[in-house]
């Protein structure tokens, strides 16, 4: 085991994995964290908060997942490379494992300027692919980027993330394959809407072997309307979604459209549970945790497994 976290176990076991998002306030408030953790505990392996998501402040990620911790789930603490060099993302990383965090998901990070601060300085010391490998260094060299020794090493299961739909589609699997290079232990994708585009990365995911170094957690997400569909199909980049998508919202009988939009999460996680490689899902229900209970159970993946602790 590289951290002993429950996804990890999960996942080692050969368990199909369940993540999930968990967005963080624009506040400090805490209860809200703790609210929608009440939500997903039982029906999720692990969870996520977000790390100033499209560059928009937000409570840091690793304070949630520690709130998140304290309602008895496992967190995937998310770390992004704009904000911190690496200096900081060392002892950023030091810290979460002090705190008993045991997952983490290695990111560049959402330019600032999509953000609500579009004049703040982006750091960008490192890309996600170098952060990986710094990490992994970290954990199994107990070596600082620098070369200094660490006497307590940070035991991490490292994540990073990958769209299988962002052009140019050739280099999608090259840039996976440096991520798993660097030391990546699981991926998570982005939403998947063309399930089709998807399955047809994963060959290319097989054809190199890539699946059974690491293990791939398949981005899903209900849309609640058809005007949501309309703007990720438009204007969020790197998202694909298929007209037959949107028509299908679109045919809902009056108010029905977010229930038809867990319904078509609920048909996509069956169609890529299917798809040889894949390990599990991870559930994207922005700002819409309480849909995720009802997922889980329309999907067949409730209840969870339910790992022993393992021995001191």
């Amino acid at each position: 085991m590289k951290s002993g976290s429950n996804l990890e176990q999960i996942l080692k076991a050969g368990h199909f994995a369940v993540t999930s998002e968990l967005g963080p306030p624009r506040s400090a408030d805490p209860n809200v964290i703790r609210e929608k953790a009440k939500l997903l505990k039982g029906y999720v392996d692990a969870f996520n908060v977000t790390d100033g998501q499209t560059a928009i402040v937000r409570m840091a990620s690793w304070a949630a997942c520690r709130l998140g911790m304290e309602e008895g789930l496992d967190p995937i603490v998310q770390m992004t490379c704009r904000d911190r060099n690496r200096i900081a993302l060392q002892m950023d990383v030091l810290g979460i494992a002090a705190l008993g965090m045991k997952n983490l998901l290695c990111l560049t990070g959402d330019h600032q300027s999509f953000g609500n601060h579009p004049m703040a300085k982006g750091v960008f010391d490192l890309d996600s692919v170098q952060f990986v490998k710094m990490v992994k260094d970290m954990r199994d060299e107990k070596k600082f980027q620098s070369g200094g020794e660490i006497l307590v090493e940070p035991r991490l299961f490292i994540g990073a993330a990958e769209n299988p739909f962002a052009d140019p589609f050739d280099i999608r699997i090259i840039r996976l394959a440096k991520k798993v290079a660097a030391g990546a232990d699981f991926i998570q994708t982005q939403l998947i809407y063309n399930v089709e585009r998807f399955a047809r990365w994963m060959e290319a995911v097989r054809a190199r072997g890539l699946h059974k170094r690491v293990y791939i957690l398949a981005g899903v997400g209900p849309i609640r309307s058809v005007g949501a569909a309309h703007y990720m199909k438009t204007k969020v980049p790197g998202m694909d979604v298929p007209d037959e998508v949107i028509d299908r919202l679109a045919r809902a009988p009056k108010g029905e459209a977010a229930k038809e939009g867990i319904r078509l999460c609920v048909d996509i996680i069956r169609q890529v549970r299917e798809i040889e490689g894949v390990a599990g899902v991870h559930i994207m229900a922005i700002e819409w945790e309480a849909a995720v209970p009802e997922i889980c159970e329309a999907a067949g993946l409730y209840p969870r497994p339910q790992i022993l602790p393992r021995p001191a």
